[in-house]
């Protein structure tokens, strides 16, 4: 029975533990991002993957930097076959990377050497593109620089949202892993380098990339409203206070506004483009309240913005 170390921390990571589990893989330990402080009131929240291998009862290892840990120690001490990674957090030492006679793998979510980085599924929504997939792939020291063993597709459409599309691009990974483990165990798997004029980054999201700018395209605002959607948000200013918008679609424009302008507030709830298109916003949250569609918002909050008025 292949012995393997598992590596993961958001929900995206959890199907896939999940599976080797079921498949009879014999998974000898997790390792997992520290706990966290999550909300507003801090609750100290153990990462999706964690609760996971507890309720299969595997040992969770939860280093907040594996170089030189004790937890490192413990994993040359289990001695694994295989360590497979799926958004672990963190990259891993040489020292990891040779441990296991099979090598370490990666499910990362783009069709590699597209994306390398820690947000490949917000960058494919926010460049608008129309497809992207999963890469099964041998880890090496550089991010995301190793040998390619199989990919898959997955087409995005134009109401994903980075959450939906974690959950597409879980499930195919979870599949397309299931499908490529026993070739990479019986050493007949494909093993494919990447081609260096084709790499992109994803990087981390920064806050600069969450501000709208309304001189930008209906599109291009559009493409960032669904790529934040769920984590960490788009968000506009109005009277120098947030209101972040997560749900909007493309609409005709008025000719005589300018960027940011609310157009039209009859029943629906229309901002200017840079474009001469415009966004009706579904979906809002202004500072201080909880996500609002936009009928409750009108007849709420909503009525104290007017024609006329402008998000910055």
């Amino acid at each position: 029975m292949t012995s393997i170390v598992f590596m993961g921390t958001p929900a995206f990571s959890v199907p896939v533990l999940r599976m080797l589990v079921e498949e009879g893989y014999n998974v000898l330990a997790v390792v997992t991002q520290p706990d966290r402080p999550v909300g507003r009131k801090k609750v100290l929240t153990p990462p999706p993957v964690k609760e996971e291998a507890l309720r299969h009862e595997i040992e969770v290892l939860q280093p907040e930097k594996l170089t030189g840990s004790a937890e490192l120690k413990r994993l040359q001490e289990l001695n694994p076959d295989l360590i497979v990674t799926a958004a672990f957090g963190q990259l891993l030492s040489e020292e990891v990377l040779t441990l296991p006679q099979l090598g370490a793998i990666n499910v990362h979510a783009s069709l590699l050497p597209k994306y390398r980085g820690g947000a490949p599924i917000h960058q494919a929504v926010l460049d608008g593109e129309e497809k992207t997939g999963v890469t099964i792939m041998y880890m090496v020291k550089k991010l995301d620089a190793g040998d390619i063993i199989s990919q898959v597709e997955v087409p995005i459409t134009e109401q994903d949202t980075t959450g939906t599309l974690f959950d597409k691009l879980s499930a195919a990974g979870t599949a397309l892993l299931k499908e490529t483990l026993p070739s990479i165990v019986a050493g007949t798997n494909a093993r494919t380098p990447q081609n260096p004029d084709q790499v992109t980054f994803a990087r981390n999201i920064s806050r600069e990339q969450e501000r709208i700018d309304w001189a930008k395209p209906a599109r291009e605002v559009f493409n960032q409203i669904r790529g934040l959607n769920p984590w960490p948000g788009a968000y506009t200013t109005f009277d120098e206070a947030s209101f972040k918008i997560w749900s909007a679609r493309e609409v005709n424009g008025n000719s005589h506004a300018v960027p940011g302008e609310i157009i039209d507030t009859t029943g629906r709830f229309v901002v200017q483009t840079g474009d001469g298109q415009a966004l009706e916003l579904l979906e809002v949250q202004p500072a201080g309240k909880k996500k609002l569609a936009v009928d409750e918002f009108l007849r709420g909050v909503g009525q104290l913005y007017k024609l006329g008025d402008q998000f910055k």
